[in-house]
């Protein structure tokens, strides 16, 4: 059988399996799995707020950290990860204070011992350190203080509360009332974690920090922090979505309802009841065990979805494009929002990443639900509003220097620099980035069918030619993480008319030819990610492989040994489930946040095997 043969045959089968999995509102609801802290955090305030709701979840919670926890006693985020402490602290406290785990258990032990020779609780991510403060399990005194004044600095001046990506805004609302509150909440029953502390002076600081804790509750405060408090409520109040969460986040929603205990809510409240609703809607059902997504990924994998099956053949006439196209057209955000760096009131008409993400637009998801609703935009009235509009406003959200952020519009680095936070620059600032930038880019040529003669067009590629590496690739923010930027930057470059022969294009080519792996494909570490520098996996992976073919697509007009190679191996790598399909290849937070998308190893090989068979199925291949 001929390679197009075996291709076409292979686009068929994704094609069939896709349309079975859609759901019948015209979406595809895929897990959007990460670490164990969603499932930890949730298994605790279950178990402390003695919901209704944990009876059946936190069994299935449980499981789900068991199954994840590695012969080490760790638990990871990514498959070559040698244990991630401060994820290993989170699974150990959720499975203890929840009572599933006792701390005597064998793999509590194993977990204790990976814990304590990886330096104790002292060695934990900030962000962990704030989850155990929130549960009397560490003391508050050594929490960075976020002072409150924040929220009262008008929004000209860059280090306002209201300059930060909404990310974090949505997040720090809560978290800056909890900071100054010093607010906890434990159950008298619950057991301690003073053992997996390695210092006595942090032993003794717990005990400290319990008796400050009571002394702050009853400290008065003063009338400009009241006024701040008030303000960081009003924002949450106004963030949270139709169900129920802060924004649509799992992570901002666990802060919001520890802040509104701290602010004299009760647990049967309406808001924190509904939020907690919100938070088990979230749960994803994978056999015997239960996930909670931080963000479920329903957009964002209906629009790619939707665009790779037109890729593939189906025509805007197949009833599952029909139902696809109108799920998402429901979902432009029609109203007038706060948005852009500049944190002015402009009209939306973007998309989001799930379906209750109604606050916060971003380029990637507008610009991926642009794609699938292209072809429906030339004749139809309801269409063409929502496109006219979501081009609009994606247009609008380039920066000055050329390039396309996720979120903010102009963004500030040095607004960072007084915050000595881990991780802070990572998220609270918005800069332009070499994947958002490469794929709007190549929906500007192949949809707008803009060229480098048009002025938006050159700014950009100009930005993608600055911030080239050395070695010819580009980092990708929200993928992992050379392959995935230098993807789409080189494709983006493509669409707008930048030749094949161009150096620049010469030398990405160049990259990835030379990283690729002895047997046959391509696979990146979550490591680049945390060392800005290419580090390979010690296997390819599907999704991978499909990027850096589709790359090699996009450049070379007939097809190589090594695209047809790397081809005949995607196709069989990704018939059966393997760590090959299932490496996570999202990126959230570098070194703390990955994502294992299990929509992606159907979606990029497939997006890759159409744009083969377009380009290719006139040779005999």
């Amino acid at each position: 059988m001929e390679l197009l043969e075996k291709v076409q045959l292979e686009i068929e089968r994704y094609i069939s399996r896709l349309k079975m999995e859609q759901h019948v509102n015209g979406s595809w609801r895929y897990c959007f799995e990460a670490g164990p802290v969603t499932d930890a955090y949730m298994m605790i305030l279950l178990s402390t707020l003695n919901s209704p709701y944990k009876e059946e979840l936190i069994p299935l919670l449980g499981q789900r950290l068991l199954n994840k926890q590695a012969a080490s006693g760790a638990w990871k985020q990514y498959d070559d990860d040698e244990g991630h402490l401060s994820s290993t602290i989170e699974a150990y406290t959720g499975l203890l204070l929840s009572g599933y785990s006792d701390l005597h258990d064998d793999h509590m032990k194993l977990a204790e011992t990976f814990i304590l020779r990886n330096g104790g609780v002292e060695n934990a991510h900030i962000s962990t350190k704030f989850m155990l403060a929130l549960n009397q399990l560490y003391p508050w005194p050594a929490i960075y203080p976020i002072p409150l004044f924040l929220l009262h600095i008008p929004r000209f001046i860059p280090f306002s509360f209201y300059r930060w990506s909404s990310y974090i805004r949505t997040h720090f609302a809560p978290i800056l009332i909890l900071c100054y509150r010093k607010f906890s909440l434990r159950k008298p029953s619950a057991p301690g974690i003073t053992h997996l502390f390695v210092t006595r002076k942090f032993r003794r600081l717990d005990k400290k920090g319990r008796w400050l804790h009571l002394f702050l509750k009853r400290w008065p405060a003063n009338p400009i922090s009241k006024a701040a408090i008030k303000k960081a409520e009003r924002y949450m109040l106004q963030n949270i979505v139709q169900d129920g969460t802060l924004s649509s986040y799992a992570s901002a929603t666990f802060f919001m309802i520890y802040a509104l205990l701290s602010l004299g809510y009760q647990h049967d409240s309406p808001v924190i009841q509904h939020a907690i609703k919100g938070l088990t809607s979230f749960g994803y059902r994978l056999n015997d065990e239960v996930h909670i997504q931080n963000s479920p990924s329903t957009v964002w994998d209906t629009a790619l979805i939707c665009h790779s099956l037109q890729e593939a053949g189906l025509t805007t006439e197949d009833p599952a494009i029909q139902n696809a196209a109108q799920y998402l057209l429901a979902l432009r955000q029609r109203d007038l929002k706060e948005g852009g760096g500049s944190n002015l009131v402009h009209l939306a008409g973007g998309w989001g990443f799930s379906d209750c993400s109604t606050a916060i637009p971003d380029v990637d998801d507008t610009q991926a639900v642009l794609r699938a609703l292209s072809r429906f935009a030339d004749d139809q009235l309801d269409y063409r509003e929502a496109w006219r509009t979501g081009v609009n406003w994606l247009l609008g959200m380039q920066n000055d220097d050329g390039g396309w952020a996720a979120f903010e519009k102009n963004s500030i680095p040095s607004m960072t620099r007084p915050f000595r936070i881990q991780n802070f620059a990572d998220t609270a600032v918005d800069p332009s980035a070499a994947d958002v930038t490469g794929r709007t880019l190549e929906f500007m040529g192949s949809h707008l069918k803009l060229t480098t003669t048009h002025l938006r067009v050159q700014d950009s590629v100009h930005w993608l030619i600055k911030n080239q590496k050395k070695d010819g690739s580009w980092y990708g923010r929200w993928g992992i993480s050379f392959i995935y930027g230098t993807w789409a930057a080189v494709t983006g470059m493509r669409a707008v008319g930048m030749s094949a022969d161009h150096p620049i294009i010469r030398q990405a080519i160049d990259w990835l030819l030379k990283i690729r792996q002895l047997d046959g494909g391509w696979g990146e570490s979550c490591k680049s990610d945390i060392h800005k520098r290419y580090i390979p996996t010690s296997y390819s992976t599907v999704v991978h492989t499909a990027w850096a073919l589709d790359t090699l697509i996009a450049v070379h007009d007939q097809p190589t040994d090594e695209i047809n190679k790397g081809l005949a191996n995607l196709m069989e790598w990704n018939r059966q489930k393997s760590k090959r399909s299932s490496y996570p290849t999202g990126a959230g937070l570098p070194g703390h946040f990955y994502i294992h998308y299990h929509s992606y190893p159907l979606i990029w090989p497939l997006l890759t095997l159409s744009h083969y068979m377009k380009k290719y199925k006139g040779y005999c291949i």
